[in-house]
């Protein structure tokens, strides 16, 4: 029996990077992982059309004619394909979401199954707006939902049935927790792209904090530069008197990331950013054994474990953070018992 009558047909309208970001890097592990090539005859078209971070959310000629070129080739591939699921990764508003809206729409029309994958929020902030409510109404009919946690099922309570929906948190790659050697500081990392609503400039405070306390520690920023740049980072390190423990490296990706990784003591995420349902980054730091600190947006509530993996603090809140990092600082054993129930954590869940 070949593979297309033993194994259902799926086709995949997923963001792939570039850019890098959470639902981008999910679209390429599905897209290479084994276990869904081999459970179904995948195929796969990349939604996305922003080419680098900056250009997220912005429209364009370039974006337009690229999108209806994008459109063709949905149609195209669906007739040819006939597949018995279509998979797709909406936004969840504003202009990315009516163009996917015409996405789901097309496949609509060609009578096609389709389940839409959630890695993004802001729908419940939308639903009374006029348009934008009847748009959603028109959207929603007839779908499946995937959602990452459970709480964000209120973000479309409006508009699916809980029938409809299904839980399914992210998993990443696994990757080899590898031995460092003891260091005389505190080491806390970040690991993101260097946007504000990351919570960079909370985190900054909270060292100075720390730093006035006399606290030992190292912070590294890993990530790429976006709306805070590398000359802005270096000039409020500068004026803070922080540039002996405050560090940023730009972007790093695979074993250079993970170098990071296995040499920090914690991971610290203060982030506030509207559009944050399920970082990733969290679940590296907990594979590698630290314990995090994030704030309570969107689904990362169900990632940390207030108190045995890790803590939830106030949003815009560098004394919390401080707080917090401190505690972990002069209790090694707890942080350490708190890596070691993330690390758990991780491989119950988030493979």
């Amino acid at each position: 029996m070949n593979k297309s009558t033993k194994y259902s047909k799926v086709l995949f309208i997923l963001h792939m990077p570039p850019p890098v970001h959470g639902a981008s890097m999910v679209g390429k592990y599905i897209h290479d992982s084994k276990i869904i090539n081999n459970a179904f005859e995948c195929h796969y078209l990349n939604l996305a059309l922003a080419k680098d971070l900056d250009d997220i959310g912005k429209g364009g000629i370039r974006k337009l004619k690229e999108f209806y070129k994008q459109l063709k080739q949905i149609r195209k591939q669906t007739k040819l394909i006939v597949p018995q699921l279509c998979y797709v990764t909406p936004n969840a508003k504003g202009g990315a979401f009516y163009k996917d809206f015409f996405v789901v729409m097309l496949l609509k029309m060609m009578r096609q199954n389709i389940v839409v994958h959630y890695h993004n929020k802001g729908i419940a902030t939308r639903q009374n707006r006029y348009f934008d409510n009847l748009l959603y109404s028109t959207f929603f009919k007839n779908l499946k939902v995937i959602l990452l946690i459970e709480n964000l099922y209120q973000d479309i309570k409006k508009y699916v049935n809980y029938k409809d929906v299904y839980i399914c948190p992210n998993g990443i790659p696994t990757h080899e927790n590898l031995p460092t050697a003891p260091q005389k500081e505190f080491n806390i990392l970040f690991l993101s792209n260097m946007i504000k609503e990351k919570g960079v400039w909370d985190l900054v405070e909270a060292c100075a904090i720390l730093q006035k306390k006399g606290k030992p520690i190292k912070c590294h920023f890993v990530g790429k530069w976006s709306n805070i740049t590398e000359d802005r980072f270096k000039d409020v390190i500068n004026k803070q008197n922080l540039k002996e423990c405050v560090f940023a490296h730009g972007a790093k990706y695979d074993n250079e990331k993970d170098a990071f990784l296995q040499k920090a003591d914690i991971f610290v995420f203060p982030t506030y950013y509207d559009n944050e349902c399920f970082p990733l980054v969290l679940l590296e730091a907990m594979e590698q054994s630290l314990p995090c600190i994030s704030t309570n947006e969107g689904g990362i509530p169900g990632i940390i474990e207030e108190g045995k993996t890790g803590f939830i603090v106030e949003k815009h809140s560098p004394q919390q953070l401080a707080e917090k990092i401190e505690y972990l600082i002069v209790h090694p054993m707890i942080c350490a018992e708190m890596g070691k129930a993330g690390k758990e954590k991780f491989q119950r869940e988030f493979t």
